[in-house]
């Protein structure tokens, strides 16, 4: 029944009223001219038939374009998110993805240390970062109440891995944000992105002690955020280095 309805059946009758006419005429049952009728009617109809075709195929044209135009302006319309939220579930891979695929330098602002002292929450957080070739320098700006985890903590499991060198000397601030990011650019370069999260509930916890992100953001890089960020942590360098010069000029000499 399928390969019935699909059947041309304007064709199959003007097939068959022209083969039923040249019967007729070679059995002498009729004469060339009307034959010659008949086969000007089928021509005709087939002529009709292919007009009415026609002008189905430029409609449904006709309808693609407009849908097509009504897509583009829909998708033209549709922005791209500015911040994606990483809940618990894919923070470690996020995480590890984010430091895996950096490149350039990266800047670390804020963030707690007492994350990295499991040996397992480092070895996903920051030896990647550390181990990976497309990172040329990482830097870390924080907190100076944050020096004794910084030395006691950290410093040893960086030493321990390849690529350490590219660790530089923690720039120390009087921090006194909430905010907490790692800047990096993305693994096809070009603007800066960044991982973003905040001190205190419910985007951190502190469960047996660690200060461990629960929420971060991942902050893609056409977001106007990023500008912010780059400037907050460029401020915070700019006086940390005043700092660190005052402090060698006033040493004895």
């Amino acid at each position: 029944m399928a390969r019935l309805r699909r059947l041309d059946w304007d064709a199959v009758a003007g097939i068959v009223a022209a083969v039923a006419a040249l019967v007729l005429h070679l059995l002498h049952i009729i004469d060339e001219e009307v034959l010659l009728a008949i086969v000007l009617v089928i021509l005709a109809l087939i002529l009709i038939r292919d007009l009415r075709r026609e002008e189905r195929e430029e409609r449904g044209a006709e309808s693609i374009d407009r849908i097509e135009g009504a897509l583009a302006a829909l998708r033209a319309q549709i922005a791209p998110p500015d911040a994606v939220l990483i809940g618990p579930e894919r923070l470690r891979a996020e995480s590890e993805r984010f430091a895996r695929d950096a490149r350039g330098d990266m800047v670390w602002f804020n963030v707690c240390l007492l994350m990295f002292a499991p040996q397992a929450l480092f070895d996903v957080l920051l030896r990647p970062a550390i181990e990976n070739p497309r990172v040329s320098s990482i830097q870390f700006l924080l907190d100076h109440h944050e020096r004794e985890r910084w030395e006691q903590v950290v410093m040893p499991k960086v030493t321990a891995c390849a690529g350490r060198e590219k660790v530089a000397a923690p720039l120390w601030c009087d921090l006194r944000e909430s905010v907490s990011f790692i800047l990096a650019e993305p693994p096809t370069g070009g603007r800066t992105e960044a991982h973003l999260s905040f001190w205190g509930e419910p985007f951190m916890s502190y469960a047996t002690e660690q200060g461990v992100p629960r929420y971060i953001f991942h902050i893609q890089p056409h977001s106007e955020l990023i500008g912010r960020l780059v400037e907050l942590q460029r401020g915070y360098r700019l006086r940390a280095s005043q700092t660190a010069n005052m402090a060698t000029s006033d040493e004895p000499r």
